[in-house]
């Protein structure tokens, strides 16, 4: 126990050396202690999660969710609250069904997802032979009438060499996005990809897919690994038939909304962003992604009115809408602030999961990273260290667009893609003190944005 105390104080004597102040260290952790001891999240999310669960865009579930997340900015203390308007895709799971024939002639069920946003069989049987591909080039290289009438594997797994999770969830992700367009291009009937998944579990995992333009939209299902590995051996010593029937499809559009607050600036208007998504895909709660980005979100404002730190600049929370299939609560809320005029500062979101946070990406130029790395050790006693990553969200990609500095909290990413996008993403999985750091570290950073910037 001495020798962390005194690592703390080095850490802080150090920030104190590079230009830092006092007066920062206390502001940290007076939020820290505020949040850990007294912190709504952690309860807000199980609130979310356990009365409404998962939320998917254009859901019943989903317009619960927008008035529980406006009840709770204004509990938070928000000067301001209101919805902002939004056209979202609709897609609807249906029921679905995926089997495979066994050597004696019976059907075998195999445990699998449709992918978002990808048509189904109008609850119809599509059977096939499988072929199988490792890769995209292997594929590539397949004639087209190797591929007609056929049903396409894609055995592409999760490289587990990287330790940073999210560069292997890049790249499986072009599986996921494409398999359906390029099984149609050959005449292909439907699709089978290995999920993005880092478990050795049989637990598949959804997620938006895309289709091609002028290209005809087969189906697209998502299997787990360990179902992965026995098609595999199957596939290898004979001949399979699959048999998938899907009801999946688009329903059109609907008229929804984003959930917007804010406490209001003392010196001027300009707006710093906190966000996450408030949708979610339709398995699971919803929890990690991104149950977890809305709370801490909230948290920050609240935190700012409950400590009554004078904030010089308009803080925003936005809980977005459609970040999963479809983007648009990010991108109208880009469209909205440029039509406004309005100055935005700076952007953060959270949306990695309520792991224990070890960094914070930063996606603006060298002046104002270097000015945010300069305040690392403050940082260091809460676990943040890593400050080289240059990314941030897809829901602040507009902002960013646009000029804004932007960032993405960086939490410990090697649990995330066990539970991503899958009925395994519960309040269970979420702790407490790990949530709650995080929400404590994003409100830290907006303290020192909104003081020097």
């Amino acid at each position: 126990m001495k020798k962390i105390l005194h690592l703390s104080l080095l850490s802080l004597g150090i920030a104190f050396l590079s230009g830092q102040t006092k007066e920062d260290s206390i502001q940290f952790s007076k939020i820290s202690t505020e949040i850990l001891n007294n912190g709504k999240g952690y309860n807000e999310l199980r609130e979310l999660t356990k009365t409404i669960g998962h939320r998917l865009s254009g859901s019943e579930a989903y317009e619960k969710s927008v008035q529980w997340a406006e009840q709770k900015i204004k509990d938070a203390g928000a000067d301001k609250v209101w919805l902002q308007e939004v056209m979202i895709p609709v897609w609807e799971r249906g029921k679905e069904s995926l089997h495979i024939k066994t050597s004696d002639g019976k059907w075998k069920s195999l445990k699998m997802l449709s992918l978002g946003n990808s048509e189904g069989t109008k609850g119809k049987d599509v059977s096939g032979e499988i072929i199988m591909v490792k890769s995209l080039d292997e594929y590539d290289k397949l004639p087209a009438e190797k591929v007609k009438d056929k049903i396409v594997f894609f055995n592409y797994p999760f490289n587990q060499e990287y330790v940073q999770t999210f560069i292997a969830y890049r790249d499986a992700g072009a599986y996921r996005r494409t398999a359906a367009s390029l099984t149609a291009k050959k005449g292909g009937k439907f699709a089978i990809i290995r999920s993005l998944s880092s478990a050795f579990d049989d637990i598949p995992h959804t997620g938006v897919m895309r289709y091609e333009d002028n290209i005809p939209k087969v189906p697209a299902v998502a299997i787990g690994n360990t179902t992965a590995d026995e098609l595999e051996a199957l596939v290898k010593a004979r001949k399979i038939t699959a048999k998938l029937n899907s009801s999946c499809g688009m329903k059109g559009e609907k008229r929804s909304h984003s959930v917007i607050g804010e406490i209001t600036g003392k010196k001027d208007q300009s707006v710093i962003v906190v966000g996450g998504h408030l949708d979610s895909w339709d398995v699971g709660e919803g929890a990690h992604d991104d149950g977890a980005g809305i709370v801490q979100s909230i948290e920050v404002l609240r935190i700012f009115k409950k400590l009554g730190i004078p904030n010089n600049h308009t803080i925003r929370v936005v809980c977005f809408a459609n970040e999963e299939n479809g983007t648009k609560g990010g991108k109208q809320y880009g469209k909205t602030a440029q039509e406004n005029n309005e100055k935005h500062l700076f952007a953060i979101e959270s949306d990695a999961g309520g792991f224990s946070p070890r960094g914070i990406s930063l996606e603006m130029d060298d002046t104002k990273r270097n000015q945010i790395r300069s305040w690392s050790q403050l940082f260091l006693p809460y676990g943040v260290y890593n400050f080289e990553g240059k990314y941030s969200g897809s829901d602040i990609a507009p902002l960013h667009e646009a000029g804004v500095p932007t960032a993405e909290l960086v939490p410990d990413p090697q649990r995330y893609f066990d539970i991503h996008h899958t009925e395994e993403d519960t309040f269970e999985k979420v702790n407490r003190r790990e949530l709650l750091l995080g929400a404590a570290v994003m409100t830290q950073l907006i303290y020192m944005i909104d003081k020097n910037w």
